[in-house]
């Protein structure tokens, strides 16, 4: 079979008795989960059909300014998502820290990779800038997430070896190494356990469209390769700056450990 298939408006349908299938087998089993899987099907409905549209719109009039306003977007949905999703308190420092990361992070790693790597032209071409600076942007942020998280954590349950290094001589960053590298840890874990199962236990979403679009596997294989590379450089940039300046401000000018 040759060429693209389109989905036509009734297998479009089939797809919805599929979902509609999967409500009726999860309420006979009891488990109380029909709207949330309707709820999020809905929207995740809505949100691409209306994201199809803007893209088509941005794609036939590119522009710089609706690039870097997209760009900016994203960056503080991220930045919004991040401290929403946090259970813990978070103190403006910290806040501003979080900000500056990912930003920082995500900016030069896309710009390195769009212009680097893909060297697009021009350089705000919304079909490779959009797309490419969500997964990178989309990444980070899970990652500085967890990192977050697994950082405030473990210093208020390490607090008392903390302080125990630092009456025995530690610098506060040596006195906070472990916490620091088992938060870096966690915060990449889940990139490099995709990097591992990969082409082996799965086919990646973007690559799995692309080739589904009629792209040459092997094309499709090429930016996967570069896509992963750029995350796993995104996130662990992303989340070096957050740790290399969030583990400070626990501390004070004479290298003790304070408690906003």
């Amino acid at each position: 079979m040759n060429g693209v298939i389109h989905l036509d408006l009734y297998q479009m349908i089939s797809v919805y008795l599929f979902v509609l299938i999967l409500l009726i087998i999860v309420k006979r089993r009891g488990i109380k989960r029909e709207r949330e899987i309707l709820i999020s099907s809905v929207r995740m409905t809505l949100q691409l059909i209306l994201t199809g549209y803007v893209l088509v719109y941005i794609f036939k009039n590119p522009s710089p300014i609706i690039t870097i306003s997209i760009l900016i977007i994203m960056e503080i949905f991220s930045i919004n998502n991040i401290y929403s999703r946090n259970k813990k308190k978070l103190t403006k420092r910290l806040k501003y820290i979080i900000a500056l990361s990912l930003t920082f992070g995500t900016v030069s790693s896309i710009l390195y990779f769009l212009l680097v790597v893909v060297r697009i032209s021009p350089w705000y071409n919304p079909r490779y800038f959009i797309p490419i600076a969500g997964m990178l942007i989309g990444n980070s942020m899970t990652g500085i997430s967890l990192g977050v998280s697994k950082l405030i954590g473990d210093m208020e349950k390490q607090k008392d070896e903390i302080e125990m290094a630092l009456m025995l001589g530690a610098t506060p960053k040596v006195a906070v190494k472990n916490i620091i590298d088992n938060t870096f840890d966690s915060a990449i874990l889940p990139t490099i356990n995709s990097m591992i199962g990969m082409g082996i236990v799965f086919l990646p979403g973007m690559m799995t469209g692309q080739i589904l679009s009629g792209t040459s596997p092997l094309t499709a294989i090429e930016y996967q390769i570069a896509i992963m590379l750029g995350i796993l450089g995104s996130v662990s940039i992303t989340v070096i700056i957050f740790l290399e300046l969030a583990y400070k401000s626990y501390f004070n000018e004479s290298a003790q450990l304070v408690n906003d």
